[in-house]
């Protein structure tokens, strides 16, 4: 899902789209709110440069941002745009989605026999059955947005199993997530979600149920701290002054949650991969959870109808890593220059695959260095930013930094696995 591309240039959409292909991300959802300037230019530019670069894109109308759209205005966007061979298409016909709008469900019916769209909106706010059974039936599959866990709790995949059992058959399109924390009042925004083993968890999730699509939330929603993409200063409009008035600028680097995504999406879209390279992707909060003042931040929020928390109860201050290997593996965490065993608890099926882990800060500050080994041979070494106890504004930054980085050849030839 991309958004806050009011100041985007030319050479941004071509960055931009070059790295989700190297990812394996096969199409944008265009996040669009009615009514914003934006708009026209936004598209016309994202559709142009993707077109050039064999790149799919599709609509993601937001009736939760700026109001509902109208019918006419739906229609006119889908009819400008999915006649463009850049156009993303589910069976020939166009895909749509929405954030929210179930109040509008009826206008869908006109909208689908006036674009021949195939329809599939997020109306999470009305849970699986009820989503499902909205304007006697109108979308033709459903996106749901509750894709962070519950307090303390590691993710798991209720929500999603409501929704497949709810469509009968229909597709399904499942959130990944890698994090999230907000901090915006001018949006009454002010709370997180734990992500610590959110980003392996969700992808080893995507391949036990196999839905038939998967958006990720985000490319570029720095606000929420969600972004997969490359930061862009331009693109930071959310925490400006006049909007989210946030206390400080809280985004973090995250190009790591996009190394190792071209096996997680082979492996669920092809029901196989090959690994041909090993690496490694690793996070963590660079600052410890109770270095600083919350800020008024809450773990889950009222907002949704959620039980808050205090959000040092509910994440863990540690690394948290997963590798991509063709054998077994053994990791290493430096934290200011004393280092400690990772603990590896989740293992692939057979030696090939990812490995995942984490190790507890228990203290320690200083920069960060991960070192992955098999037997006496290092196989992968990386850096990052140094673990401190400085606060932004005497506010504690929640989000996360995310790096790594694929360094070395498999060590051995390997089949596809599935």
């Amino acid at each position: 899902m991309v958004g806050n591309t009011e100041h985007y240039s030319a050479s941004d959409w071509v960055e931009d789209i070059k790295l989700a292909q190297e990812a394996h991300i096969d199409a944008f959802a265009l996040n669009m709110a009615r009514g914003e300037r934006m708009n026209a230019k936004a598209i016309a530019d994202a559709f142009s440069n993707a077109e050039a670069l064999g790149f799919k894109l599709f609509f993601s109308f937001d009736y939760a941002g700026r109001g509902p759209f109208s019918k006419d205005e739906v229609v006119s966007w889908i009819k400008k745009y999915a006649p463009i061979s850049a156009y993303f298409r589910h069976q020939g016909k166009p895909f749509v989605s929405t954030f929210e709008g179930p109040d509008q469900a009826e206008d869908w019916h006109d909208i689908k026999a006036a674009t021949g769209c195939f329809f599939v909106p997020d109306w999470s706010s009305l849970g699986a059955g009820p989503a499902v059974r909205a304007a006697g039936g109108v979308a033709g599959g459903l996106f749901s947005w509750a894709g962070w866990p519950w307090g303390a709790q590691d993710m798991e995949t209720y929500v999603d199993a409501s929704y497949v059992e709810a469509l009968n058959g229909k597709p399904y399109m499942m959130p990944v997530s890698p994090w999230f924390y907000t901090n915006l009042p001018g949006y009454n925004k002010n709370w997180m979600w734990r992500g610590d083993h959110l980003w392996f968890n969700r992808w080893i999730q995507v391949n036990t149920l196999m839905p038939e699509f998967v958006e990720i939330i985000s490319w570029n929603d720095y606000g929420e701290s969600h972004h997969i993409g490359p930061i862009r200063d331009h693109a930071l409009v959310a925490f400006d002054k006049d909007s989210g008035k946030a206390p400080y600028m809280y985004s973090l680097d995250h190009h790591g949650w996009r190394v190792l995504l071209p096996f997680a999406i082979d492996r669920n879209k092809n029901s196989k991969a090959v690994v041909t390279y090993e690496g490694v992707s690793f996070w963590y909060r660079p600052t410890p959870k109770r270095a600083c003042d919350t800020g008024g931040t809450t773990g889950n929020t009222i907002s949704q109808l959620q039980m808050e928390f205090q959000p040092y109860d509910i994440i863990d201050d540690s690394v948290f890593f997963t590798v991509l290997a063709t054998e077994s593996v053994k990791v290493t965490v430096s934290i200011g220059g004393a280092e400690s065993q990772g603990i590896l608890r989740d293992f692939p099926d057979g030696g090939v695959g990812l490995y995942h882990g984490s190790a507890p800060f228990n203290g320690r500050t200083g920069n960060v260095k991960i070192a992955v080994w098999r037997k006496d041979i290092l196989l992968a070494e990386k850096s990052g930013p140094a673990i401190n106890n400085d606060c932004h504004n005497g506010i504690e930054d929640f989000d996360a930094w995310a790096g790594g980085g694929l360094t070395s050849k498999a060590s051995r030839p390997v089949n596809p696995i599935s």
